[in-house]
């Protein structure tokens, strides 16, 4: 008998019903095969929040994070890029915040141009860039982000608070005799 799909058989175990024949490939390949191929899981970019952001740092080891705004040229030919680049890598989280909507978490990351790429590992600010990055830029970056040891970055950080900078205890935050902070 013709089914939706292919002809129908009838099946030797179940007299009354019939299985198609693409079901019957379907299932000799099952058992053919041990294992199933691993899943390639895709992740798209997701949406990030002020109420969210605490949260996805927390629960991810590497976090991309594109500044953003509706209205910005840059960012509308930034964002295919960054899709692309965060389809390579599903195991790295790629996430967007809106700096219209998000005015109070740009402004804590003193967004003051965008797109702007920031970038965490293990909870640690690890980059930061205004500018739409090119895609083989962006590759580089996340491999390189990747590699990074964290246990030296740590370090590092443990030695610059044990010994911060001498212009520091004077109140200055650089040798610049024109700065004002």
């Amino acid at each position: 008998a013709a089914g939706r799909r292919g002809v129908t058989v009838a099946d030797s175990q179940t007299p009354h019903q019939g299985i198609s024949l693409n079901q019957k490939l379907h299932e000799h390949v099952r058992q053919q095969v041990k294992e199933p191929p691993p899943r390639r899981r895709v992740m798209a970019t997701v949406d990030l929040t002020e109420a969210t952001f605490e949260a996805a740092l927390a629960d991810n080891s590497i976090m991309f994070i594109d500044f953003w705004a509706d209205w910005c040229g840059p960012c509308k030919a930034f964002a295919p890029v960054y899709e692309r680049v965060s389809e390579a890598h599903p195991d790295v989280t790629f996430a967007k915040v809106d700096t219209e909507a998000e005015q109070a978490l740009a402004g804590a990351f003193g967004i003051r141009s965008i797109p702007t790429t920031v970038v965490f590992k293990d909870g640690i600010g690890v980059f930061m860039q205004p500018g739409a990055l090119p895609e083989e830029a962006l590759e580089d970056l996340v491999g390189k982000v990747k590699e990074l040891d964290m246990d030296d970055v740590r370090a590092k950080i443990a030695e610059q608070e044990a010994n911060p900078p001498a212009a520091a205890d004077a109140g200055g935050c650089c040798s610049d005799p024109s700065c004002s902070n």
